[in-house]
């Protein structure tokens, strides 16, 4: 680590407005899947459907069932004028809710929705963060009859587009063990896998552990300081519990591969390896267990349990590509970058996906 690796500037790159996917692809198996061999520093380029060639019995994938809320929702001020809201903690069951409101209107204003709903702005708080209060219980509910899915500002869905597609995008910013409801942005990586290639990977006697990480609004929070060890995560929740921490430490007891799926996976394996582990052998195994983290994995930090990484192409200067890097090499990780952009990569959330060897 140099500390060329601390500044954020230096996680920035170029990329084309026709690499950001904007849908998903046809079917889920047949994205991209673009391999970093950490020790060779080679990259290989194949289907997502062949991803399974690289495990092996005894190995251990680690799935987030954590499940998107359709959290966003469009309301009328009372002169009829457009108003958009995303729920911050959509699963809690009280009247009063944090959200983001645009365009803001003004404390102690309402916005009016379908069934008669109405919300009052009651204050706002740092970052845009506004309390409303509800006129009516049942919001999740309401939310998931009425509402569409968060997706990320770089997909466009203006002009109608949000309700046009809101079928497309309840299916597909989903992955497929989606099980526990609680999130306002899917864990993208997951969103490669189908049943097939889950069992697949069955079949060749790679075990499956699972947990749920409630992706927040922190997914969305820009890093600001150019300083990485200046920045703060937002918290999220999360749970793991006995039976998958056993899954994951028979795969560290007999040296096989560990491979979260995705960044949030990452996160919650390496936040339990920090404060509720236990070491046997020179070796550190994971207990169960349920909080919150608010990790940030920058270049300084040694990981524990994690020693392979599915994830996708990321934003620019974002907490994910700081992770990916942390986990190869920022110079290789941006070369590699490099090249799926000459190779015409998709980006993003509904993009192409990375296996770090």
């Amino acid at each position: 680590m140099t500390n060329n690796d601390l500044e954020l500037s230096n996680y920035d790159y170029a990329i084309p407005n026709n690499l950001i996917a904007q849908t998903p692809t046809a079917n889920r198996q047949d994205s991209k899947l673009f391999v970093v061999d950490r020790t060779t520093e080679k990259f290989f380029h194949k289907k997502f459907s062949s991803i399974v060639e690289y495990f092996k019995n005894g190995d251990c994938i680690i799935l987030n069932e954590t499940k998107v809320v359709p959290s966003r929702i469009f309301g009328k001020k009372v002169s009829g004028g457009k108003v958009e809201l995303l729920f911050l903690d959509p699963c809690q069951n009280r009247k009063e809710y944090n959200v983001l409101i645009k365009p803001f209107i003004g404390i102690g204003k309402k916005v009016y929705f379908e069934n008669g709903y109405e919300c009052e702005l009651l204050s706002k708080g740092e970052n845009g963060k506004t309390l409303v209060k509800f006129n009516k219980p049942g919001i999740l509910a309401f939310l998931q009859e009425y509402g569409i899915m968060p997706l990320p500002p770089y997909i466009d869905r203006k002009n109608g587009l949000a309700i046009t597609m809101s079928d497309i995008d309840r299916k597909r910013y989903q992955t497929v063990y989606a099980k526990n409801l609680g999130a306002i942005a899917a864990p993208t990586a997951g969103l490669h896998f189908t049943d097939e290639i889950l069992n697949s990977l069955k079949n060749r006697g790679v075990s499956v552990a699972k947990l749920t990480l409630h992706v927040g609004w922190g997914t969305f929070k820009p890093i600001k300081a150019n300083n990485l060890n200046e920045h703060s995560m937002l918290p999220e929740k999360f749970v793991l519990n006995k039976e998958n921490a056993k899954i994951i430490n028979d795969s560290i007891k007999n040296n096989k591969k560990v491979v979260a799926v995705g960044t949030t996976s990452t996160r919650a394996i390496e936040s339990i390896a920090n404060f509720a582990s236990f070491r046997e052998d020179r070796k550190i195994f994971i207990k169960d267990f349920s909080g919150e983290t608010s990790i940030f994995i920058y270049p300084g930090y040694t990981f524990k349990v994690i020693n392979t990484l599915i994830t996708n192409l990321h934003l620019p200067k974002s907490t994910p590509l700081v992770m990916a890097s942390t986990f190869s090499s920022r110079t290789l990780v941006l070369k590699a970058y490099n090249e799926a952009i000459n190779k015409k990569y998709r980006f993003f959330s509904y993009g192409d996906s990375m296996l770090i060897l």
